[in-house]
């Protein structure tokens, strides 16, 4: 864990619960098209019982790629962030990954305080180049990162 981090409610979603993730992607631009299949796992964050965020995991073998991660507008820049992407290591962990991957265009610097290192396309496991926004080619330009958790 990092530092002060707001206490955070998560709640794990079912596929049929997913709308709220993809309407939240939609509207960031970011990508939603397969927030309705089976392999991502999403979770719904709140504070005070109310949503503050979204995110993902995906998990092969003892690897896991970080995804779809979305803070809400009213309370970004207040840590909640950090608080998901805590609370998505220890599932991911509990899942048996060691190692986390993420693809980002505007915030290595972000994910590089929380740990996270840029990462060669080359290098990726091959499960995890095959993995949701890895195999996308218009992600081809964005910034691979890892954790070792």
């Amino acid at each position: 864990m990092h530092g002060r981090r707001p206490a955070l409610f998560a709640l794990p979603l079912a596929v049929w619960e997913r709308d709220g993730v993809k309407a939240a992607l939609s509207r960031a631009g970011l990508p939603a098209d397969d927030v309705a299949d089976d392999g991502p796992m999403f979770w719904r964050f709140e504070r005070d019982d109310v949503p503050v965020g979204f995110a993902g995991i995906e998990v092969h073998g003892t690897d896991a790629v970080l995804r779809s991660l979305i803070t809400l507008p009213p309370v970004r820049r207040q840590g909640i962030g950090g608080a998901m992407i805590d609370k998505m290591e220890v599932e991911a962990r509990a899942r048996g990954a060691s190692a986390i991957y993420l693809l980002t265009d505007d915030f290595v610097a972000f994910f590089a305080k929380l740990g996270y290192a840029p990462c060669a396309r080359e290098r990726l496991p091959p499960a995890i180049a095959a993995a949701g926004p890895f195999a996308q080619p218009r992600f081809a330009d964005a910034t691979a990162m890892v954790k070792r958790v």
